[in-house]
């Protein structure tokens, strides 16, 4: 690996090779065993080189995950003395909060987003709006079909397009049919959970422009 990792410690993952009774195997995708001289140089290789990654990227996942949870017992402590300082409870362990060093320099955000999901009401929606679409015809704005179009035809069967949808729900159309359409999808709306995301960031100076501290590997 790079030297910028040389002090990183990777996970402890199975070996590659089997000793049985001093001879040296490797196993191969189906579960058999191989004696190692017979695997090509470069398979054995490939074999050292995706271990090695991935002893690393095991490694650093689970320091992400410790310092996820450390981040939500930092914030739960600072939130229990806060209540306790001012004598009222603000909210659950969890929820959007923003904290900013004195110097204005570094902040973290906590937020809180629903996870959301339709029910059967949609398929009735839909019915409603190809109504609306096949009697206005010609007459229907390009625009109002295209984003019809992208909200319910997806390359995954029974899933739909949520920004979409809700595209649709901003559509001021008087028709009746469509009223009841958009009835119809905010019913069918259902909150399934909820996921919490933590972003830091820091500038240079109390007025310079955030920059987001990169955990995401693909963005880093």
């Amino acid at each position: 690996m790079t030297e910028m990792m040389s002090s990183f410690t990777p996970a402890v993952l199975p070996a590659g090779t089997v000793d049985l009774d001093g001879k040296i195997y490797m196993r191969d995708a189906t579960g058999g065993l191989r004696p190692k001289e017979l695997v090509k140089a470069s398979d054995q290789l490939i074999d050292e080189t995706v271990r090695r990654i991935m002893g690393f990227a095991v490694a650093l996942s689970d320091q992400v995950a410790r310092f996820k949870g450390h981040t939500f017992d930092d914030i739960g402590a600072l939130t229990a003395l806060l209540d306790q300082e001012y004598g009222v409870k603000v909210g659950g362990k969890k929820g959007n909060m923003t904290l900013t060093s004195f110097d204005g320099r570094m902040r973290v955000e906590i937020r809180e987003q629903d996870c959301l999901d339709f029910g059967p009401e949609l398929q009735q929606a839909k019915a409603l709006i190809d109504e609306c679409l096949t009697e206005w015809a010609a007459d229907s704005r390009p625009e109002i079909r295209d984003i019809v179009t992208r909200a319910f035809n997806t390359d995954r069967p029974g899933q739909v397009n949520r920004s979409e949808i809700f595209m649709l729900l901003r559509l001021d159309i008087a028709d009746e049919r469509w009223q009841a359409a958009m009835r119809a999808i905010r019913d069918a709306i259902r909150v399934v959970g909820s996921k919490t995301y933590v972003r830091c960031q820091m500038r240079s100076a109390f007025d310079g422009a955030w920059e987001t501290v990169t955990i995401d590997l693909a963005k880093a």
